[in-house]
């Protein structure tokens, strides 16, 4: 006879951490949708815009700035950027002072994939939280709290 499982919440409902890995393979599912025509993943799609953000501020921005921005493992991003690269949407260059970064750029076809993307990111965005869209400001900050506080 097997040993009855204790849960601290009742049912699956009640389970945030379940909720929010539900809501996030389906909002996943529709970032694929989107950008799959593209020919960019949703990752892909981050790092990219996270390289627009950072270079609306800097002409010299590394791999380390982009990881630190998206939140990503450096490895990863490396590995990322390198595909991007390969696409054409991005160029890696030595830096000038510091031999173990890379400067990396939005190339001119990188910025018009990019402007598509945002485009089509944000519409699914809006039409995917469209059950919230009174409350998106307050679950924004409720988002921006939890990455906040959790940021290691």
């Amino acid at each position: 006879m097997s040993k009855e499982i204790d849960f601290h919440f009742k049912n699956p409902n009640d389970s945030p951490g379940y909720l929010l890995g539900q809501v996030t393979m389906l909002w996943q599912r529709k970032q694929k949708k989107v950008l799959d025509p593209l020919d960019l993943t949703q990752t892909q799609f981050v790092l990219l815009a996270a390289l627009a953000w950072l270079s609306k501020k800097s002409d010299t921005v590394t791999q380390v700035d982009i990881a630190n921005q998206s939140n990503a493992d450096r490895m990863m991003v490396s590995k990322v950027l390198r595909t991007l690269e390969d696409k054409g949407f991005i160029t890696r260059q030595e830096h000038k002072t510091d031999t173990r970064a890379k400067i990396i750029r939005l190339t001119t076809n990188g910025e018009v994939v990019l402007q598509k993307a945002i485009i089509v990111v944000e519409n699914a965005d809006l039409e995917f939280f469209a059950t919230i869209a009174t409350e998106l400001s307050s679950f924004n900050k409720n988002m921006v709290k939890l990455i906040a506080k959790n940021n290691e």
